[in-house]
């Protein structure tokens, strides 16, 4: 009776991230770049809302330990303006396949602790001529489990045909999210 009125309301059940979905990045850069010139810059990060307590910051702690181990790279703690915090990870530009396993790391080890509410997104970043603005990132919308491109320009604008161009390009590679309303903008994300 329950799911009857869900559908008559119009509620419907919240999207299951799925972040293996991120392991679909580097077939999606070789795509991309085919299409566009736009290539892996090696920067990526993950964004979350921190949550208080001695266990979420031990294990913000132990990831970024984890990630930073033996030839692992260099993970940058940031926080911006709004009170996020981004985990920003630094791998050779070559080395996507290795980007995108650390920052399902840090994805999955955050939601199997419980924090999996407090994910918001990931990026992954790109640099090539076809961006005037210098960059533009494909964003996991965690909470969706849909990608899309954000293109930021000088003067907090957006470089909309790029976006649509970008979309276009991968939609047989990854899940885009449909919604445009959706495609918010990271204004001074990092990596950007």
């Amino acid at each position: 009776m329950a799911r009857w009125w869900d559908a008559l309301l119009g509620r419907t059940d919240p999207v299951k991230p799925d972040l293996d979905a991120l392991f679909a990045l580097p077939s999606a850069a070789v795509t991309l770049q085919a299409a566009t010139g736009l290539e892996p810059n090696g920067v990526g990060s993950v964004c979350f809302r921190p949550a208080e307590g001695g266990a979420f910051s031990a294990l913000e702690h132990d990831v970024v330990e984890l990630l930073a181990t033996g030839e692992g790279p260099p993970v940058e703690e940031v926080r911006d303006s709004y009170g996020y915090t981004w985990l920003v990870v630094r791998r050779d530009p070559g080395a996507l396949g290795g980007l995108v396993t650390d920052l399902h790391a840090v994805n999955s080890s955050l939601e199997v602790a419980g924090f999996g509410p407090s994910l918001l997104c990931s990026l992954v970043t790109f640099t090539g001529s076809a961006s005037p603005g210098g960059g533009i990132a494909l964003v996991y919308l965690y909470k969706r489990g849909t990608f899309y491109p954000f293109a930021p320009m000088p003067g907090r604008r957006r470089d909309n045909p790029l976006e649509l161009q970008v979309r276009g390009a991968l939609a047989g590679e990854l899940k885009i999210e449909p919604d445009l309303g959706r495609w918010f903008p990271l204004w001074g994300a990092p990596g950007l």
